[in-house]
């Protein structure tokens, strides 16, 4: 867990909810399904199931996440200041674990429901989320903790 210097009490501007984007490009792509009369995606049980295990993991891997932000005294509101960068649990392997839980879910959500549409979203969700959200983050973050975040960007990947 990194400390804050208390250089910059500035906060990110980040100014919608990521959770509603990765929501509104799943509408989006439902919405391309039916106004496109997509064909639906070939799924089999395995799919199915397939995607369902995504979307129950991506659930999980979001409380875990919130519980971590909690019990270090954050809020996980990305809009909010930070004092305390979280670095344990997932955030030893990803820097952003309840994004790529999203993704997680937007695909198992396509797959569930054989969506073609939710599919082709995903990579504009990814896109959306790099630019409007952690790019915001990092560079908050960067000002907020300078070198020990710097070095935890060095020791964790972004994604996976």
């Amino acid at each position: 867990m990194l400390k804050s210097t208390g250089n910059n009490t500035s906060k990110p501007d980040i100014r919608f909810p990521p959770p509603f984007m990765f929501l509104g490009f799943i509408m989006l792509g439902v919405l391309c399904d039916w106004l496109f009369g997509l064909p639906d995606m070939a799924t089999s049980p395995f799919i199915k199931w397939l995607g369902g295990a995504m979307i129950a993991g991506a659930i999980a891997l979001i409380i875990i996440s919130l519980g971590l932000f909690r019990a270090s005294g954050e809020n996980p509101e990305p809009w909010t200041p930070s004092t305390t960068i979280v670095a344990r649990g997932p955030y030893r392997h990803t820097r952003n674990p309840m994004y790529l839980a999203m993704v997680a879910a937007q695909i198992g959500a396509a797959l569930w429901f054989a969506s073609p549409g939710m599919l082709l979203f995903v990579p504009v969700a990814l896109i959306a989320i790099d630019r409007f959200v952690i790019r915001q983050e990092e560079s908050y973050l960067e000002r907020r903790f300078g070198k020990p975040y710097l070095d935890y960007c060095k020791r964790v990947r972004r994604w996976l």
